[in-house]
């Protein structure tokens, strides 16, 4: 039963981020990021890890889209239509699509090398100790303080910017 549940979340988050990429509307983009973050999440519940399970709800689906929903609220973008005579051209006459279209044939083929050349190797043996939610709190507040409180103030430049950029000249 388990492997059905995998299958599931599995389809649900390729199907969300697909939709977060083809989606014209931003509104509906950040909610089917949302989608794609709660499927994350029942894979590592899944996983048994239901603690990175509760930071991924926590943390990016709720301050991290709430952040993104406010600054797409705040621009008021209501799709993401192009200026007419928009032909911008790229690598010797070919528009956005093609370059594009290329950059993604340049993914997929090394998506296939790096698979290719993937080595299984057994995971190692941490003598049956787990880590403790103090403990990584401990970790996170004592050794990686100040990457923590460096990514809070870029956040909130980040939200000083889109306010900065968003606001009408009177």
């Amino acid at each position: 039963m388990g492997g059905l549940y995998f299958w599931i979340f599995a389809g649900v988050a390729i199907l969300a981020s697909l939709g977060v990429v083809g989606q014209r509307n931003p509104m509906y983009s950040v909610l089917l990021l949302i989608a794609s973050f709660g499927a994350l999440s029942g894979l590592y519940i899944l996983l048994g890890a239901p603690f990175v399970a509760a930071i991924q709800i926590i943390i990016y689906a709720g301050a991290i889209m709430v952040l993104f929903l406010f600054v797409v609220m705040l621009l008021n973008v209501p799709t993401e239509d192009p200026v007419k005579g928009y032909h911008v051209k790229l690598l010797g006459g070919a528009g956005p699509r093609h370059f594009g279209a290329v950059l993604a044939f340049v993914l997929v083929a090394e998506l296939v090398w790096a698979i290719s050349h993937l080595r299984l190797t057994a995971m190692p043996d941490n003598g049956g100790i787990t880590s403790s939610v103090y403990q990584i709190g401990v970790k996170l507040f004592r050794e990686y303080a100040f990457a923590f409180e460096a990514t809070s103030v870029l956040i909130l430049l980040a939200m000083v910017g889109a306010v900065i950029l968003a606001r009408k000249e009177s």
